[in-house]
């Protein structure tokens, strides 16, 4: 039977893919979850098969579908660090083939930074900025048949990140949040002052 959860600040039900890994604090409006160790979504487009040891789908999720049309969905994101790739994650889920990522996320350098992935078959990975903390806004938008990921410091001021669209199929869109730790033993990662609109995206590049 699958689990229905209600997220303050969303309209919709959510389900956790572990009700163990997630928990929800009503008096504070945040999510949290507790990454596994060696959690992952990620299909790497170098392997010479799609599935190897570099892919992994099996990162702890908290997913619901919205409502039909133009939306916006954003939320803080705090992350405690710990190994390379740990991440805090706005996620959009169609199937295991076709979903996309806006990652807050530890760099092999050591520093947290803005990241999307993009799955249409196998991934992509692209690295937007450093972030000097370990908080940030992340929102993720619907615009009629596309989607856009933005990025803030403050929660006011948004940085856009990507504007794509993933492979139409019979499956509508999920959206919710993630959390990973492919390299290490774990993460906790908070989700708080999450809001959403059905209000359409005034403009796209600045993000108002």
């Amino acid at each position: 039977m699958t689990i229905a959860w209600e997220v303050p600040g969303l309209p919709f039900t959510l389900s956790p893919s572990s009700g163990e890994v997630w928990t929800i604090d009503e008096a504070t409006a945040t999510v949290t979850a507790r990454a596994d160790a060696h959690s992952d979504i990620f299909i790497d487009p170098g392997a010479d098969t799609q599935l190897n040891a570099e892919s992994m789908l099996n990162a702890a999720t908290l997913l619901g579908v919205p409502p039909d049309g133009d939306f916006q969905l954003s939320a803080r994101v705090t992350a405690e660090f710990a190994s390379t790739y740990d991440a805090g994650v706005l996620l959009l889920w169609i199937d295991d083939r076709h979903w996309g990522k806006l990652c807050f996320e530890y760099s092999p350098d050591g520093e947290p930074m803005i990241v999307s992935v993009v799955a249409r078959g196998v991934s992509d990975d692209a690295n937007a900025f450093a972030v000097d903390g370990r908080t940030v806004w992340l929102r993720v938008s619907r615009m009629d048949h596309a989607f856009a990921y933005h990025a803030s410091l403050d929660g006011r001021r948004w940085r856009m990140i990507r504007f794509f669209t993933i492979d139409d199929t019979s499956t509508p869109a999920s959206i919710g949040f993630e959390a990973q730790s492919p390299t290490g033993d774990g993460c906790v990662v908070s989700f708080e002052d999450i809001h959403f609109t059905r209000e359409r995206l005034g403009e796209l590049r600045d993000g108002s």
